[in-house]
Order: structure tokens, then C-alpha cells, then sequence
């Protein structure tokens, strides 16, 4: 599947991998130019040098690679594609619930050892209230719909 990414102008061929593994590995080989992983699937190979990374892709420089520029400050302003963890519950789960499992949740992202090894791999924890993570799923599920009607994918 071609696919003409209109914020640069340039084309690439898309491959649709099963998942994340196989592509590291197709990159690490050379069988493909480039890829955009997770930071934390690259970060050990660039760390050890067999990966060279070109940018971040968040809206700011990532801690564990602060000498990588983001894809903005490369020469692509506007562009930001973030990875992200949300814990989910099911429809019409009793607030104190909610509140409960955001409590306890965020105690755990905040406590000093998970936030040691999120740093380390290169994630950093929000954390952040259930009405703001709403926000951020509106946000996302309109962000990511526009790029699908622009590609020519009708969103369902």
C-alpha cells in the first residue's frame, strides 16, 4: 500500500506488520530504511548503537534522549504522535470505583520505584484525573480522524 504523507511531501511504501517485534527486527536487518517504534522498544538499540534515531515524535523532547530533536524541530511543524496508557472500565462503573482505582493507580505512577523505571525506559507518567484522560481521548479520536479522512479512511 502506498501512502503520501502530506505534512512532508514524501512517499513511502506502508508495511503492515503484526505487530511491533517483527519490525524492529526488519529494521535492525535492513530489510526496511526506517520505522517508527516505541521508545521503548528503540531505546536499547539506540542506546547500544545499532539504531540511529532521526526524532522523537511528542511535542517536546523525550528525557531519555534529550539530544534528539522532536519531528517538529526536525523541519515538520505541527506534527505529534504520541504513545499513550490508559486504564479502562466499563460503562456505568459507580464513581467512587473510579476514584478508587484513579487513587491507587496514580500512587503507583508516582511511587519512586515505577517512576525510575518508566524514566529509564523513556516513558514518563501523567496520571492524570478521569475527566482529563476524557479530554485526551476526544482529542486523539479527533486528531487521528482527520489524518484517515486526509489518507482516504473513512473513520467508523
Amino acid at each position: 500500500m502506498e501512502l503520501f504523507l502530506s505534512m512532508t511531501g514524501v512517499k513511502m511504501v506502508h508495511i503492515p506488520y503484526k505487530g511491533l517485534g517483527p519490525a524492529v527486527v526488519d529494521l535492525l536487518a535492513g530489510h526496511v530504511v526506517t520505522a517508527t517504534t516505541t521508545m521503548l522498544s528503540g531505546l536499547p538499540h539506540l542506546r547500544s548503537g545499532r539504531l540511529r534515531g532521526l526524532a522523537t515524535t511528542g511535542a517536546k523532547r523525550s528525557n531519555a534522549l534529550p539530544h534528539l530533536p522532536t519531528v517538529a524541530e526536525a523541519g515538520v511543524p505541527g506534527y505529534e504522535a504520541v504513545q499513550w496508557y490508559g486504564l479502562f472500565a466499563p460503562a456505568g462503573t459507580p464513581r467512587e470505583i473510579i476514584a478508587k482505582l484513579h487513587d491507587v493507580m496514580t500512587g503507583v505512577l508516582r511511587s519512586p520505584a515505577v517512576a525510575r523505571k518508566l524514566a529509564a525506559d523513556g516513558a514518563d507518567a501523567v496520571g492524570n484525573t478521569p475527566e482529563e484522560f476524557a479530554g485526551v481521548l476526544r482529542a486523539e479520536t479527533e486528531k487521528w480522524a482527520k489524518v484517515a479522512r486526509a489518507a482516504g479512511i473513512k473513520p467508523e
